[in-house]
C-alpha cells in the first residue's frame, strides 16, 4: 500500500470498513515496464542515445485531450479448462482434497460465480460435487483473450506453507516477460474471501479462519499478452507448499489520462496528523500518461454528514502505478459516530474528476463491541506502518538456565525440553543441575540485579528502532509484573522488582518517541487450571516422575476469565501498552477484551491508536506474525517478521558463541528486504538473568542504528513499490510517496548500477546515494537504469548501499 503524507487540517467552508486483503504482488521487471524510462538526467555527462525499440517507447506527458478518459472493465478469464484440484467441498457435495491431506475449504462460506474483490470482478469457481475448482501451478501455460493489459489479478492460496515463483507473459511479437506471483498460506492470515473453517478429511471442522488473497502481477500494456505460463510450485502432497489459482482477471490499458479507484472505504483509524478520521482508497495510473505536481490531483470523500479536512495529494504517479491514499474527514455536528451515509471518494485534477467511487461510509469511530463484525473495522495503526523496526525482549525465569543446542530450537522452550528424555535439554538439566532441581527452583536465581532499565531503552533507541515489545509473561507462566491473581510473578517473588512497570517508566521519560508494548502468552504449558501441555501434567521432575508444585499459583480458578482476560486487563489498564503482541492463542475471552482494550485506547483524553497481532484466539487481527522467515514478495496486509539475533532462539542462550549471532550486515539486509514487502522486522534480544544484555548484542544493534542514521529516511514513513518488491538477489526499493523513490543494493555496486526495472524517474529527478549526497549522472539504455557511482560513493556506503532518487516538481 502506498501512503502518501498526511496533509494540514482544511479550515471548514453502510458498511464497517474492511479490512486489506492479504494479497501477494509481483510484479515485471526490464522489459515488462509498464512504460519506457526517460532520457538522462540533466545532470548526467552526455544525453542518452535515442530510443532503439519498443522497450524505450513513451508516452507523452500530455494527453491530446486535457481531461480524463475511461478506463475498461476488467476482465475475468475463464480457468476451468486448466484446473485440476478440488479444494471445495460442501455437506452435500464431499471428495475434495485442496492440501494433499484431504482438508478442503467449505463451500457454504464461499461464493460462487460472480465476485467482487476490492472492485475487481472475478468468476469464482463452483464447489459442485467432484468438481474441480482451482489450478494448482505447475508451469501451465494460461491462454488469455487477446489484449494490452496494465496487469494480471489472482485469486491466490497455499498449501503448506506460501508459495510463490517466476509467472512468464508471452505477447503477440513472440516476446516475453517475467514477474513474481504468490500466495499466503490458507491456513496463516486473512484474505479477501475468507471461512471461518476447513473441512477435516473426516467431514469434521477445524475451527480456524482459511483464506484465498488477492495477487497481482504487471504487464507490458504496449504489447499485445496472449499466455501465461503459471510458476511450477509443488503437486499438492501434504508438507510440500503449492500455490494454487482459483480466478484470473484481467485490467485492461486506458489510453491517455485514466485513473481508477479500488477498495475505497471508510476506516477507524485516525490520522496522526491532526486526528481526523482517515478514509483510503488505492488510485491507479490505468493509462498511458503519467500523473504529475502540475496535474494538481487530490482525493476528497464527498458525504452528507462529514467533511472533508485533509484531501490526499498525488504529485507522482507513472502509468501501470498504484498508491494507498489516506483522506481526513470530520463529523459534522450532531453527527454521531457510527453514523452511515453513502458517499463518494472522488480522485480529480486538472479541473475535471478522474475517477469515483461510490459506497456506504461509517463516519466517526464508535465504541467496538465484542463481535467479530465490529473487531473487524479495526486495522493496524499508522505508527506501526511508518515504525518498521522494533526490537523484541525475551527475558524471565529461562533467562537462568539459559540453554539450548545451538541453532537448533529455542531456549526459552527450557521447561517443556526438559520433560522429553529423547532432547538434549533433558541430558543437559540432570548433568548440570542434577535430577532433584525442579525448573521453579530457578525462580530465586532470576534476580534481575544489574537490571538498568534506562540503559535498556536508550540501547533501543540508538539501534534506530521504534518500538519496543517485552515478554510480560511467556508458557512457563511467570509474571514480569505486579500481578493481583498469582504470586507467580516478579514483585512476589525472584526480583521482587515489577519490571514491566520499571521498563516502560524509564521509556516514557528517557526516550518517549518510542512505543511500547507487551507480549503475552495466552495458555501456560503446566497451570493447574488449564494445562496447555495436558499430557504432562500435573508438573512433574522429568526424572523421578514426582509432582512439582506450580510456584505461587492456587488452582480453583476460571483460567480464561478469572486469569487469562484477568491479566491481560491489568497490562492494559495498568501499564497501557500500544501494542498486545499475543502468543498461541486457544480458550480465550479475546472478543470482550480486545474491544475493551480498543476502546482503552479510543476514549483516552487524547486518542491513540494501538494493535494487536494474529495469536489472541480469534480470527481478527492487525497483522500476521511470521517468525524466523519472511515473505518472498509484498504482502499488502499488514506483517511483521520476528527473529532473534541468535541463530534459533529468542531467549538468551548461553551456549550461542559470538560468531553465531547475527552480523550487522545480515540484520540490515534483513530490515531492507522485509521493508520492501511491506513488513516490519522485530529483532529479540535476550537478556541475561542478571538483567545485562549480552555486548554482542549491544553491539550488533548500535552498529544497526549508526546504517539508520544514514539511511534511514529510505525506511521510515516508506511504503513498498508497487510494481515489485526487489530486482534478482540484491536489489530492493521502497517508496517515499510524492517525494522520492529508493534503490537499495545489497551488494557493493560497481562503477555503474544498472537497474533493469521501470525505475519512475524523469529529467529534472536527481540521484543521489544516502551517505555520499552529491548528484550521480545517470542515464536510460536498453530499458534499464544506468546509475555512475565513483569510488567515493562507493566507500561511503555499507552493508546495504541506498540510491535515492528524489522527484522534481
Amino acid at each position: 500500500m502506498t501512503v502518501f503524507p498526511e496533509q494540514p487540517e482544511l479550515p471548514e467552508s453502510s458498511e464497517p470498513a474492511r479490512r486489506h486483503a492479504l494479497g501477494v504482488i509481483g510484479a515485471a521487471a526490464g522489459a515488462a515496464a509498464v512504460a519506457a524510462l526517460v532520457p538522462s538526467s540533466p545532470a548526467a555527462a552526455a544525453p542518452a542515445a535515442p530510443p532503439s525499440g519498443p522497450s524505450e517507447q513513451r508516452a507523452p506527458d500530455r494527453a491530446d485531450d486535457d481531461g480524463w478518459g475511461t478506463v475498461p472493465a476488467p476482465v475475468p478469464v475463464a480457468l476451468e479448462r486448466w484446473f485440476d484440484n478440488d479444494g471445495i467441498d460442501t455437506a452435500s457435495a464431499r471428495g475434495g482434497d485442496f492440501d494433499g491431506s484431504g482438508h478442503t475449504f467449505p463451500g457454504e462460506e464461499l461464493p460462487a460465480g460472480h465476485v467482487e474483490v476490492d472492485g475487481v470482478p472475478y468468476r469464482f469457481p463452483s464447489s459442485g460435487a467432484g468438481a474441480k475448482n482451482n489450478v494448482v501451478a505447475l508451469g501451465q501455460r494460461v491462454d488469455l483473450p487477446k489484449g494490452r493489459y496494465l496487469s494480471a489479478l489472482f485469486l491466490t492460496a497455499a498449501s503448506y506453507g506460501n508459495a510463490a515463483g517466476p509467472v512468464t507473459a508471452h505477447y503477440a511479437d513472440g516476446s516475453t516477460s517475467k514477474a513474481t506471483l504468490g500466495g499466503s498460506d490458507w491456513y496463516a492470515g486473512s484474505g479477501a474471501l475468507s471461512a471461518t473453517y476447513r473441512i477435516k478429511p473426516d467431514g469434521t471442522k477445524d475451527e480456524h479462519t482459511v483464506s484465498i488473497g488477492t495477487s497481482e502481477v504487471w504487464l507490458d500494456p504496449r504489447r499485445e499478452a496472449v499466455a501465461l505460463t503459471l510458476p511450477t510450485t509443488n503437486p499438492a502432497e501434504a508438507n510440500k507448499p503449492s500455490l494454487h489459482v482459483f480466478a484470473l482477471s484481467l485490467q485492461p490499458v486506458a489510453e491517455g489520462r485514466a485513473l481508477v479507484l479500488r477498495d475505497a472505504h471508510s476506516t477507524v483509524s485516525l490520522l496522526e496528523s491532526n486526528g481526523a478520521q482517515s478514509v483510503e482508497a488505492t488510485v491507479v495510473n490505468a493509462g498511458t500518461v503519467p500523473v504529475l505536481a502540475a496535474d494538481r490531483l487530490a482525493v476528497r470523500v464527498d458525504v452528507d454528514g462529514a467533511r472533508t479536512v485533509a484531501p490526499a495529494p498525488v504529485t507522482r504517479l507513472d502509468p501501470g502505478e498504484q498508491a494507498r491514499v489516506r483522506v481526513g474527514i470530520r463529523n459534522r455536528t450532531g453527527v454521531q459516530p457510527g453514523t452511515r451515509r453513502d458517499g463518494e471518494i472522488v480522485a480529480a485534477g486538472r479541473g475535471g474528476q478522474a475517477a469515483g467511487a461510490r459506497r456506504p461510509l461509517t463516519l466517526g469511530v464508535p465504541d467496538y463491541r465484542p463481535t467479530a463484525d465490529s473487531l473487524a473495522t479495526h486495522q493496524a495503526p499508522y505508527w506501526f506502518h511508518t515504525a518498521k523496526f522494533g526490537i523484541f525482549i525475551h527475558w524471565g525465569v529461562y533467562s537462568v538456565p539459559a540453554w539450548a543446542p545451538v541453532g537448533k530450537q529455542y531456549a526459552e522452550w527450557y521447561w517443556r525440553h526438559m520433560q522429553d528424555k529423547n532432547n538434549a535439554t533433558h541430558a543437559h538439566h540432570r548433568d548440570t543441575y542434577g535430577e532433584d532441581f525442579a525448573y521453579d527452583d530457578f525462580i530465586p536465581m532470576f534476580k534481575a540485579e544489574k537490571f538498568d532499565p534506562r540503559a535498556w531503552v536508550e540501547l533501543f533507541r540508538d539501534s534506530g528502532a521504534r518500538y519496543h515489545v517485552l515478554t510480560s509473561k511467556h508458557h512457563e507462566g511467570f509474571a514480569l509484573w505486579d500481578t493481583k491473581v498469582s504470586d507467580r510473578n516478579s514483585v512476589k517473588m525472584g526480583p521482587e522488582r515489577d519490571l514491566v512497570k520499571e521498563l516502560f517508566d524509564a521509556s516514557r521519560r528517557h526516550t518517549p518517541e518510542l512505543h511500547r508494548a507487551l507480549y503475552f502468552s495466552m495458555p501456560e504449558w503446566f497451570n493447574p487450571d488449564q494445562p496447555w501441555m495436558g499430557e504432562l501434567w500435573p508438573p512433574r521432575n522429568p526424572y523421578t516422575l514426582e509432582p512439582v508444585p506450580y510456584t505461587g499459583y492456587v488452582s480453583g480458578k476460571d483460567y480464561v476469565k478469572g486469569y487469562q482476560a484477568a491479566q491481560i486487563r491489568e497490562l492494559i489498564q495498568g501499564y497501557d501498552p500500544e501494542m498486545l503482541w499475543c502468543d498461541i492463542g486457544g480458550p480465550n475471552d479475546s472478543l470482550n477484551v480486545v474491544a475493551e482494550y480498543f476502546n482503552h485506547g479510543k476514549n483516552r483524553p487524547r486518542p491513540r491508536e494501538v494493535a494487536v497481532n494474529n495469536r489472541s484466539g480469534i480470527s481478527f487481527h492487525d497483522f500476521t506474525t511470521p517468525e524466523y522467515e519472511t515473505y518472498e514478495n509484498t504482502v499488502v496486509a499488514k506483517w511483521e517478521s520476528s527473529r532473534g539475533l541468535d541463530p534459533f532462539s529468542y531467549g538468551y542462550n548461553k551456549a550461542t558463541p559470538d560468531d553465531r549471532y547475527m552480523t550487522t550486515e545480515e540484520v540490515v539486509h534483513s530490515l531492507v528486504d522485509i521493508v520492501s514487502k511491506n513488513g516490519n522486522f522485530l529483532l529479540d534480544i535476550g537478556p541475561r538473568a542478571d538483567g545485562t544484555i549480552p555486548e554482542i548484542m549491544q553491539t550488533r544493534l548500535r552498529e544497526t542504528g549508526r546504517w539508520l542514521k544514514v539511511n534511514g529516511e529510505a525506511i521510515y514513513d516508506t511504503t513498498y513499490w508497487s510494481r515489485m518488491a526487489q530486482l534478482g538477489e540484491d536489489l530492493r526499493f521502497t517508496v517515499r510517496q510524492n517525494k522520492a523513490f529508493y534503490i537499495h543494493s545489497l551488494a557493493e555496486p560497481g562503477a555503474r548500477l544498472t537497474v533493469e526495472a521501470p525505475v519512475p524517474i524523469r529529467p529534472g529527478d536527481k540521484v543521489t546515494m544516502l551517505g555520499h549526497g552529491r548528484p550521480l549522472t545517470w542515464r536510460t539504455t536498453g530499458g534499464s537504469l544506468v546509475i555512475d557511482v565513483p569510488r567515493a560513493a562507493r566507500a561511503a556506503g555499507r552493508h546495504v548501499w541506498v540510491f535515492k532518487v528524489e522527484w522534481s516538481r
